[in-house]
């Protein structure tokens, strides 16, 4: 019974009224940069970084935390309405969900998705609380071998599972890690990479990076393709579901939460994965499989089951061993180092209060995001007409104070802007920068378990291999990497992709 116990002190710490409106802060800006299409939760959360300074720990990661799975929520309503994805793992609920918009069922749509991801989210949080205590206590027993293996095998899935090229999301990683090692060195002190620049000699700063690469690269190229908004419906209506909606809803719902609580867990899965696999799946099992993308119920209510449920046990990792399974991850890592608290499994012991009190957090922020979403709906739909063109400048000025703020040092405004074009030019390459933000947190941490995993083997690099945890994991990276890189896969994997 030890974890109604942890529940009950999680939500003592959750419905504070302090944390309760960080919370809702948290759903109601996630809904929001769901709903405008262009802001996803990757350069929002870049964007706030600088504030959780003067924030409690809880509070500011009960904030971000609402900020990333609200988003998910957000997404759905411009995916449906205008067929626009607000976020991109709504992409594949705009394939039928518009659909039903155009056949005036945008209130059924809706209604589908906010009570399948209200659903989803409160499944994948109860398995967050059921599995991560037991995950962090077996990541107590691994020492430095152990740690160093899996963060390759981390860092070779998020390659394996990222889109587009894998020489390309391999070169992406490489570039993270090389720009995470400048710097001092960890031991010694020397200073590398740095150019004799004093400003590098603590490193490339990392709320710089994150705010340019995915803040201002991504608005950016928004901005060369404004797409025109045409909203379809003016005023929803009939946002309850008949009993033969709920009938074929509930099948694909309960599909997509399992599906995608399970693909959260893997690093570079996460609610875009989810998506694309359980509609994927949706449509091969399917009586009717010729329905779908002309409005078929269970095109919406699966996916949006999936990106929820993957959303909140993507927690699961970052949370028990301080490894970031997508970019919002290594932000939520980001936060917590900034805060002074080292991510890893010692948080679920040492941090009790912020590690439960996420948790029921989650179960009340989805509990907002129902009433946020569906009564709230005509507020969403006025939002959607704001041109892009007005809010650009507006993320570009706060984008600007916040990063100035972190250490009121003009040198970080010009490294975002610098990493801005990067971010840039990486998009308009087909290179995805997701690896490049997990390689960045992870490289730091790769190198200094590498290093005292030889100190306590004197050198030998063989201890990787006697140790069967260490030897497992750096086996199935190998073979990970392998089958990926074979011709036939490969061709198989671009053509899932695409489709």
């Amino acid at each position: 019974m030890e974890i109604f116990d942890n529940l009950a002190l999680g939500f003592s710490v959750a419905v504070t009224f302090q944390n309760i409106f960080y919370c809702f802060i948290g759903v109601l800006l996630g809904t929001l940069i769901g709903v405008l299409p262009g802001l996803g939760p990757v350069p929002t959360i870049a964007m706030l970084l600088p504030i959780t300074f003067g924030l409690p720990p809880v509070s500011a990661l009960i904030m971000l935390s609402g900020i990333y799975y609200g988003a998910q929520y957000g997404g759905s309503t411009t995916a449906i309405l205008i067929n626009l994805p607000g976020e991109s793992s709504s992409v594949v609920t705009a394939i039928d969900g518009y659909q039903m918009a155009r056949q005036g069922r945008a209130g059924a749509a809706l209604a589908t998705a906010a009570l399948g991801s209200f659903f989803a989210g409160s499944v994948a949080t109860f398995l967050l609380a059921v599995f991560a205590p037991p995950l962090a206590d077996l990541a107590l027993k691994f020492g430095p071998p152990e740690y160093f293996a899996l963060m390759v095998l981390g860092l070779v899935a998020s390659v394996a599972l990222a889109s587009g090229s894998v020489v390309k999301a391999l070169a992406m990683v490489v570039l993270g890690i090389l720009l995470g090692l400048s710097g001092q060195d960890v031991y010694t002190g020397t200073p590398r990479f740095t150019f004799d620049m004093l400003e590098l000699a603590d490193g490339v700063e990392f709320v710089a990076l994150a705010m340019g690469v995915f803040g201002i690269g991504e608005i950016v190229r928004n901005l060369e393709d404004e797409h025109t908004r045409t909203v379809l419906v003016q005023k929803v209506k009939g946002l309850l579901l008949t009993k033969d909606d709920i009938k074929r809803i509930l099948g694909p719902i309960l599909r997509g939460t399992f599906l995608g609580s399970f693909l959260g867990i893997l690093p570079g899965g996460g609610a875009i994965l989810s998506s694309f696999s359980a509609y994927s799946i949706e449509k091969k099992i399917s009586r009717h499989p010729e329905q779908f993308g002309k409005g078929a119920i269970e095109g919406v209510a699966g996916p949006e089951a999936a990106n929820n449920a993957g959303a909140q046990t993507s927690f699961i990792p970052m949370l028990t061993l301080g490894i970031p399974s997508n970019p919002v991850m290594a932000l939520m890592i980001g936060a917590l180092i900034i805060q002074g608290i080292v991510p890893g499994p010692n948080v679920v012991n040492e941090q009790p209060n912020l590690f439960w009190g996420i948790i029921a957090s989650m179960w009340i922020g989805n509990f907002m995001l129902v009433v946020l979403n569906l009564p709230l709906i005509g507020i969403w739909v006025r939002l959607l007409t704001v041109p892009y063109h007005i809010l650009f400048p507006l993320i570009v000025g706060f984008c600007c104070i916040g990063v100035y703020s972190v250490n009121n040092n003009a040198i970080d405004v010009y490294t975002m802007a610098l990493f801005g074009v990067v971010g840039y030019v990486l998009v308009k390459l087909d290179c995805e920068p997701a690896p490049l933000l997990l390689g960045f947190i992870i490289g730091p941490m790769l190198e200094e378990y590498l290093r005292r995993a030889m100190l306590i083997s004197r050198g030998d690099p063989t201890v990787f291999f006697t140790r069967p945890i260490s030897a497992t994991m750096l086996g199935l990276a190998m073979l990970a990497l392998i089958i990926v890189l074979l011709p036939s896969v490969r061709k198989k994997r671009e053509e899932a992709f695409q489709e």
